[in-house]
């Protein structure tokens, strides 16, 4: 005998997409679904009929269920779509006041979800069975235990039981892939009732770990010393992209920096002349003091009716205040430094009122100050610089969520190990990572070490996420410290706020390059991850053949395939606020 649990549909409300009384969010509100009560039977040969329950209704029990789809619309509501064992898609379920989590929370008390390999958004559903689970062990002889020890251990602990067994093959339950509207192909009912194979099998999702080829030594190579030899005689830059390369491989010179960092910020355009990059000076120099004559003008009575202004200056004057005291160039209370530092953001603000200024900024600046020596040239390298991290500070967030999906992407493809212990730990957000995403590994390295790197990140080779495989670089050498020693959420924390200047940055450097040959050699690397490193361009629902017919579903999973699930990737961005809080204190 089993136990079948039916989830039944009801309509309500006048029409499918909510009726006026759904404009108001209601606490007390319930999902437009219900657990109904158990009944026993015995097992039948054939699927059980979908039931319908009125003109927008159905039921169907759970035993049938084969998949289930999250996803949302563009302006955030959820909507799940359901596929029986058969492969007839369900009608959408809507949820216009959430819900989604209730329902699934509810259902695995009955059945178990794992998500798709293949798809983060696709969850395939198999039963809590012990004996379907022994019965498919026994006709696979991938083990040498008893099927009843191994089901035992699998309920236990599925994920380290699976990938212990499952590592004798290289391709399993190849039916876990099949599109979830069409799951068991045209076999009968009978036959996809009971599988004779390993392919025909249902019940599990597929598991693949891509085996990655040797990772290559990468050695770092001299700096860029020589900048006059790549100008022409009237001071264009004859090589831009052999430039690149060469910064990318060992940096620059300290003595050719203040030159060559304004190419690299787009101060400069590359084919430019002596005679007009004086004239970009001279243009942008005007422009400059425009702007920052506009915030000193502000009147003492202006500022107090303008809270906004009144904010940014407030937390400029306490950032400059504690912005790398330790150098020489910013230390001591009457410092010209800080003076320059406080004008200088002050008049980004003025330059991007709309973002105004975010704590980290003044991160940004002192370098760039530090080698330019000049006001004007350090504010429009920052200009630069912001143009491509100005998506860290945003209100939203957005971009710092993604950056931290993506480098959980790379790092469960070079470390499951890894991955999965943090994960044991509630740290499988990254969320102690936000700090070197936001600001670039500032608070990481020294002074001198940051002026290295971040000219190693401007040239965006070998691909723009290149700051996300220093990341994983430096996460791979904590490794052994990290499960060595178990460390909990807590001290997880603790552990990366006090790699603080204890990191070896031409280390570093040589790790993220050779992880990146790595994952590019590797031909079986998912598109998720050949997205993140550049290699494939994001597909879009435009670029489908006119024959296809893709469903409504997939056309908006298309839209962004790295967004966010909060199933499938529990971020916690909570705990990224009051980290950034607590690495900026």
């Amino acid at each position: 005998e089993i136990v079948n649990m039916y989830i039944i549909i009801q309509k309500s409300g006048s029409d499918g997409e909510g009726g006026e009384e759904e404009t108001k969010f209601d606490p007390g509100y319930e999902p437009d679904w219900a657990v109904i009560s158990t009944v026993k039977k015995e097992r039948r040969q054939e699927h059980p009929p979908v039931r319908g329950t009125g003109t927008w209704g159905f039921s169907l029990p759970l035993s049938e269920l084969y998949s289930l789809r999250r996803s949302r619309f563009s302006l955030g509501k959820n909507f799940l779509v359901m596929t029986t064992r058969g492969g007839d898609p369900l009608p959408p379920l809507h949820f216009h006041r959430g819900g989604t989590r209730e329902l699934l929370k509810a259902m695995q008390r009955y059945i178990r979800l794992a998500p798709s390999p293949m798809d983060g958004r696709l969850f395939l559903a198999y039963p809590h069975d012990s004996g379907a689970l022994s019965q498919s062990f026994d006709e696979l002889h991938l083990f040498d235990e008893t099927s009843a020890d191994l089901v035992s251990r699998f309920i236990q602990d599925p994920y380290a039981t699976t990938f212990g067994g499952f590592s004798k093959v290289t391709n399993f339950f190849r039916g876990a892939l099949r599109h979830p509207e069409s799951p068991l192909g045209n076999r009968s009912p009978q036959d996809a009732h009971f599988p004779h194979s390993a392919d025909e099998e249902p019940g599990f999702e597929l598991i693949t770990c891509v085996k990655l080829g040797p990772r290559p030594e990468v050695k770092r190579g001299k700096p860029l010393d020589n900048w006059d030899q790549f100008l022409d005689p009237e001071g264009r830059v004859t090589d831009p992209q052999k430039v690149k390369k060469l910064v990318f491989r060992g940096g620059i010179d300290p003595s050719q920096r203040n030159e060559v960092w304004k190419f690299l910020l787009g101060f400069y355009p590359w084919n430019s002349t002596t005679k007009e990059r004086e004239d970009i000076l001279r243009v942008k120099t005007d422009e400059y003091f425009r702007m920052k004559v506009q915030w000193k003008s502000v009147s003492e009575e202006q500022e107090m009716r303008n809270s906004l202004f009144r904010g940014y200056r407030s937390l400029i004057e306490r950032d400059v205040n504690r912005t790398d005291r330790h150098n020489s160039f910013f230390s001591g209370n009457e410092n010209p430094g800080l003076t320059l530092l406080h004008d200088v953001l002050m008049t980004y603000c003025m330059y991007n009122f709309d973002l105004g200024y975010v704590q980290g900024m003044s991160d940004l600046l002192s370098p760039l100050l530090f080698v330019t020596q000049n006001e004007v040239e350090s504010f429009w390298c920052l200009t630069g610089f912001m143009d491509l991290v100005h998506q860290n500070f945003e209100e939203s967030q957005e971009a710092m969520k993604q950056q931290l999906l993506q480098l959980s992407l790379l790092l469960r493809a070079l470390d499951p190990e890894l991955c999965d212990y943090l994960d044991s730990q509630d740290s499988g957000s990254l969320c102690f990572c936000f700090r070197w995403l936001l600001i670039w590994f500032k608070r990481e390295f020294s002074f001198e070490d940051i002026l290295s790197l971040w000219e190693v990140l401007w040239t965006r080779l070998p691909c723009e996420n290149f700051h996300l495989l220093m990341a994983c670089s430096i996460l791979e050498s904590q490794k052994r410290e990290l499960i060595g020693s178990n460390h909990d959420f807590n001290s997880i924390l603790k552990h990366i706020n006090e790699l603080t200047m204890k990191l070896d940055l031409q280390s570093i450097l040589c790790g993220a390059e050779a992880i990146y040959l790595q994952l590019t050699n590797c031909k079986e690397l998912s598109l998720k991850v050949q997205e993140v490193l550049g290699l494939r361009v994001p597909s879009s629902s435009s670029e489908e053949s006119p024959n296809s017919e893709p469903s409504e579903t997939d056309s908006l999973l298309a839209q962004s395939e790295l967004e966010d699930d909060a199933v499938h990737y529990r971020f916690a961005c909570n705990e990224a606020r009051a980290s950034s809080y607590y690495f900026f204190c």
